[in-house]
């Protein structure tokens, strides 16, 4: 993949030890190096090769090991040979990458070889939007490690994603949102019931997490949560990075929510009815017997 490559041209020193065979690095390392005076520490996770080469001790650690520094990182590069089809293996960090919810970019490295095989950035890009369809926000970037070759764009790229996961919306302009959301497309009917969104906010950050107030979750189906998650990275600061968004459902014994306080609420508004009598009583109340009055005749 180039990975080692990648760091020595950020280190501007041999730090690591390249080789033509993929997998030559066996461990984890850590490598600290300075871009227009800020300070960045890279990991260059151990190579990994194709699974059908998983067979001894050496080769599974180095994945376990590759899965634990996806986990430690802010932004995860995951590295592609341009000359190369994509591997079980790459999809299996790619699934780590996803099921973490970390921010990542896709770099296709060597990239030189590839414009000397007649590739082109869009068939790249349309054939990892088809394998990753559910990574489709992530960006690409095409490298060549070995001539340092848009290795500085790379790591600018890398710091404007990491401040889109530092990024935190107000509670108004997230409602406004949802609101939108809810109007234009509302949730299906379930079980004669429409899920009701009460209000949303935003309470943590890398990535985004957005809890949503509702009054039943299993109301809310997958394909209409994709679709708030879409119109939420369209209108927010989170164009690039994962979103999680969580509904969460009335606690029992909770009271209902203000009707002020309803983003969104579906079906015609219900006619006033006047409450029944209660169970044992009579629909006549019990009235004292007027006092007579006294004649002076």
């Amino acid at each position: 993949m180039g990975k080692s490559t990648f760091i020595n041209a950020l280190a501007q020193t041999e730090r690591m030890i390249v080789s033509e065979i993929a997998g030559t690095t066996r461990d984890s390392v850590d490598i600290r190096f300075e871009l227009d005076e800020k300070s960045f520490v890279a990991i260059d996770t151990p190579g990994v090769r194709k699974r059908k080469s998983l067979a001894n001790d050496i080769e599974y650690y180095g994945l376990v090991r590759a899965q634990k520094s996806i986990r430690r990182a802010d932004i995860v590069l995951m590295f592609f040979d341009s000359t190369d089809r994509i591997s079980r293996v790459d999809k299996q960090l790619v699934d780590e990458i996803l099921e973490k919810n970390k921010a990542c970019i896709f770099v296709v490295n060597k990239w030189d070889l590839g414009l000397e095989k007649g590739m082109t950035s869009d068939k790249w890009s349309e054939y990892l939007l088809k394998t990753f369809g559910s990574l489709s926000h992530v960006p690409v970037a095409f490298i060549t490690a070995k001539d340092s070759r848009n290795i500085k764009q790379l790591i600018n790229l890398c710091q404007s994603i990491y401040k889109q996961s530092c990024e935190r919306v107000t509670t108004g302009q997230l409602n406004r949102i949802v609101l939108e959301a809810c109007a234009q497309n509302a949730p299906r009917f379930k079980s004669n019931k429409r899920g009701k969104i009460y209000f949303a906010t935003q309470v943590s950050t890398e990535p985004p997490v957005i809890v949503l107030k509702c009054n039943d979750p299993d109301l809310f189906d997958k394909t209409w949560k994709r679709y708030l998650v879409s119109r939420l990275r369209d209108e927010l600061p989170f164009k690039e990075v994962p979103i999680k968004v969580y509904f969460r459902g009335k606690a029992s014994g909770e009271d209902n929510a203000h009707p002020g306080d309803m983003l969104f609420k579906p079906g015609k508004p219900r006619r006033k009815t006047k409450a029944g009598p209660k169970p044992g009583t009579s629909k006549k109340k019990n009235r004292r017997p007027a006092a007579k009055k006294r004649s002076d005749r």
